[in-house]
């Protein structure tokens, strides 16, 4: 039976599932209620007592910095703990929150042992004598889905291709080309110029090519000697919309595929899909998907 209860804000409902999922997995003593805002948050605290609150940073009607800014102001919330978890994780940001009294920072995408570690962490003793007495362990269970992801995804070593003239060439012209092998055939066809982008996972970064996009998903090309994701990781892609601004979207690994049919490719594609709800992410999306457009003509 559940002793404890978390309040779970993000406006994507995929990231919301996911933190609900692994603090039921992993700390069955812990109730979860989510809310899409800060401000619906806001309404259920102040008719209920939360023993914990796992934050996004970025949403409509009310963002997350805004709700600990009035939890702490709130004298049964004042030493309540509060994990942010967003794509903000550059040094200002972090620096803003703890000054208004965040009690952890984890940054988007994560992974299921990051974020129970940050739990155990912020609510310490508490959390240990309710699992005792519970009777559950607080060691983690084997994440049987991600090895199985890891098998699907996993990288096979290929052979080594002969070094084609045109291909020497181009990768010297080619930032995402540069120090790898791939033969004439395997290059990605393109209409015009392709933008460059980020896609961050929770161990590792993906550079790659923006192959297409709309409001729903994106599609990069990306070398295979890079660390590949599983099928249904959670990502962030950071993508530029002018004006030395960075949108970061929320999405997860909808799709892996060879871009050539043939075992050896040099190139993989990968498709996100987008999760985000928040107004301001989907306007900064349409600009981007409007520009890219443009320029593919």
């Amino acid at each position: 039976m559940a002793t404890l209860k978390a309040l779970v804000v993000d406006d994507a409902s995929f990231v919301r599932d996911l933190v609900k999922r692994t603090v039921r997995q992993r700390f069955p003593v812990i109730e979860t209620t989510d809310a899409q805002n800060g401000r619906r948050a806001q309404s259920l605290m102040s008719r209920s007592n939360f023993d914990l609150v796992l934050c996004d940073w970025e949403m409509p009607e009310m963002s997350g910095l805004e709700l600990l800014q009035w939890m702490r102001q709130q004298p049964q919330y004042e030493k309540v703990p509060f994990i942010m978890i967003t794509s903000r994780g550059d040094k200002d940001h972090v620096i803003e929150a703890v000054k208004e009294g965040v009690s952890e920072y984890l940054g988007k995408p994560f992974s299921p042992e990051g974020l129970s570690k940050k739990i155990i962490k912020v609510m310490g003793r508490r959390l240990k004598d309710a699992m005792e007495k519970g009777g559950k362990s607080m060691e983690g269970p084997a994440d049987a889905f991600k090895e199985s992801a890891a098998l699907l995804t996993q990288k096979r070593d290929a052979p080594e291709p002969r070094k084609d003239p045109a291909a020497a060439a181009a990768e010297q012209d080619n930032p995402l080309l540069a120090g790898g092998r791939r033969e004439a055939s395997s290059r990605p066809a393109a209409r015009g110029p392709m933008s460059l982008a980020s896609v961050r996972f929770s161990d590792s970064t993906l550079k790659s090519m923006v192959k297409d996009v709309n409001l729903t998903e994106v599609r990069v090309i990306a070398k295979r000697d890079q660390e590949f994701p599983g099928i249904l990781d959670q990502a962030v892609v950071d993508i530029d919309i002018g004006d030395g601004q960075m949108a970061r979207l929320n999405g997860y690994v909808h799709q892996l595929q060879a871009v050539d049919k043939r075992q050896d490719t040099d190139f993989v594609s990968v498709t996100i899909r987008f999760v985000d709800e928040d107004p301001k992410k989907l306007e900064d999306l349409s600009r981007f998907v409007a520009r890219f457009r443009a320029g593919s003509r």
